[in-house]
């Protein structure tokens, strides 16, 4: 049985590391934590319940569709933030009582965020 999600994993291009840690730590505001030894992502992130896992997929194509959907405490804010950076987000409002957003990450990946 299912219980929840561990993490997702997002795949990059062999020269977004740097990107990816801007994106996800600075912006998102998601600690890097370390990769165990041995296993080949380049970078993990955490908060709260949510991990995402930054793997090199070369040829790169990034994800159109598929997508993690994650919470935040303050999507406004969020929000705000992405865009003063250059990320273009579009609000989506059709699911009744779910307030939430797209964006895409520096490589073409989107991801969807949404009020916890």
């Amino acid at each position: 049985m299912i219980t929840g999600i561990d993490h997702v994993q997002l795949a990059i291009p062999a020269d977004g590391v740097e990107r990816a840690r801007h994106f996800f730590g600075v912006l998102l505001g998601m600690p890097e934590v370390t990769v165990p030894e041995g296993l080949t992502a380049s970078c993990w992130f955490e908060s709260g319940s949510a991990a995402i896992h930054i793997g090199i997929d070369e040829p790169f194509t990034p994800a159109g569709r598929a997508h993690p959907a994650l919470l935040t405490t303050d999507l406004d804010a969020l929000q705000a933030r992405l865009e003063d950076a250059g990320h273009a987000c579009v609000r989506a409002d059709d699911i009744p009582g779910v307030v939430r957003f797209h964006t895409h990450d520096p490589f073409g990946n989107r991801i969807e965020f949404r009020q916890a």
